[in-house]
């Protein structure tokens, strides 16, 4: 009995320290991390438990673990931000991998896939999903690439005087809601997706025209007559439409303005309406101007509203109490565009016509035969009204005439970044 019960001892000792030493072994391999017993991995490449599917296996628009969101990349909306087509973007530079163990781990999957489809985007920046100018078009032929660098510089500069301009002295248009009555003065060119705001005595006819050949209405600018222009009812302002699209228009197309030097837009104005024969300024204006401001005035001009003088016509002008109403001759291009209240895309100067109207006309893809018309639309006869004109104009009136009517078109000359015309103003 006794050799029997030490063998059971012995037996029970041995099945314990096999017990204990399994619970041990166990409880090492549970400690153990399990990255070390997996095999070595290069330096900063992420171990896997299943392998990674290659990049390039991934199709566009899908992400890396299957959902189907298409690339949330952001495209500039700014014109002044956008890269033209022969710029190439910058890309991030790649982090090198390094063969020690303090390399930096390479780029999460989703990371180096946004990665890539910037470093594959062509030359031309993607156009934006607005369809305004998200990218410059490519020069036309005739700009070299210079000279197109130099366009593009001066509209980065117009649009952030204009911008700084709105800030400091009309900062709450900002807040105010875009009414029918802001957009009266825009017109519509839906084929290449472009809004025009109409500022008269600056160049406005012909880009009517430019609008009626990109929209298939003529074959050609010269084929236009005036009062098919501006009576024939072809192009559409942006008021006609509903709300909504009115806002579309606003967020989608191409918008832009030609301004020109205010004093001189005014001379031009004054010169066209009442210094020709016109049926409708003249017995309108003209006779409600002479009967308020020249005294004595004859039988003759009280009956046709002929004759009237410049400095008659800039008292009208000043007059808050005006005998007869505003006109958009000779509105400010603030009212009558409300620059900054629209963020506008281009902003062209009738100073620098042909340059900027074909440089835009480059931008929207216009067929490359067209160009902005240089013809005289009324009274081809007679010069263009110059600065030296328009100072010779300014030259009847006082200078506290000359004073009141700079401030008159004060947001003009501030917004558009035109220089004071006399040195005595302020």
């Amino acid at each position: 009995m006794t050799a029997r019960a030490g063998t059971m001892r012995l037996a029970c000792m041995f099945s314990s320290i096999l017990l204990f030493g399994a619970a041990g072994l166990l409880l090492f391999i549970s400690l153990q991390d399990p990255t070390e017993l997996a095999p070595r991995q290069l330096p900063g490449i992420k171990f896997s438990i299943r392998p990674q599917q290659p990049y390039n296996d991934v199709p566009p628009g899908s992400s890396q673990d299957g959902d189907s969101k298409a690339p949330t990349e952001k495209v500039p909306g700014d014109l002044s931000s956008r890269a033209p087509r022969d710029f190439h973007l910058p890309v991030p530079d790649q982090p090198q991998a390094h063969l020690n163990t303090g390399a930096r781990p390479r780029p999460r999957p989703r990371q180096r896939r946004r990665r890539l489809l910037i470093k594959k985007m062509p030359p031309a920046a993607a156009v934006p999903a607005n369809g305004s100018v998200g990218a410059f078009a490519r020069p036309a032929p005739w700009a070299p690439d210079g000279h197109w660098v130099t366009m593009h510089r001066s509209q980065q500069e117009r649009k952030r005087v204009m911008r700084e301009a709105c800030a400091k002295y009309r900062a709450s248009s900002s807040r105010r809601a875009v009414t029918p009555r802001h957009v009266s003065r825009i017109f519509v060119e839906d084929r290449h997706r472009v809004l025009y705001c109409e500022v008269p005595k600056a160049g406005c006819s012909n880009w009517k025209r430019v609008l009626m050949v990109l929209a298939g209405l003529a074959s050609s600018t010269a084929d236009i007559p005036h009062n098919t222009v501006h009576y024939g009812g072809a192009l559409k302002r942006l008021d006609t439409f509903d709300r909504q699209g009115i806002l579309h228009r606003l967020s989608t197309y191409t918008k832009m303005l030609f301004v020109r030097e205010p004093f001189e837009r005014l001379v031009s104005a004054f010169r066209d309406k009442f210094e020709h024969p016109n049926s409708y300024y003249h017995p309108v204006f003209g006779k409600a101007i002479l009967a308020r401001y020249r005294a004595n005035a004859s039988r003759e001009a009280l009956r046709t509203g002929s004759g009237v003088r410049f400095p008659e016509f800039v008292q009208y002008l000043l007059d808050v109490h005006r005998p007869v109403g505003m006109d958009i001759h000779w509105d400010h291009v603030s009212r009558l565009c409300s620059p900054c209240l629209i963020d506008y895309d281009f902003v062209g100067k009738f100073e620098s016509m042909e340059d900027d109207a074909n440089f835009f006309l480059s931008l929207i893809r216009a067929p490359r035969n067209l160009t902005f018309p240089r013809f005289k639309d009324r009274h081809s006869q007679e010069a263009r009204t110059t600065a030296q004109i328009a100072r010779q104009y300014f030259t009847q009136l006082s200078a506290l005439q000359r004073q009141r009517t700079y401030d008159f078109y004060y947001m003009d000359y501030l917004v558009f970044n035109y220089s004071k015309p006399f040195a005595d103003l302020y």
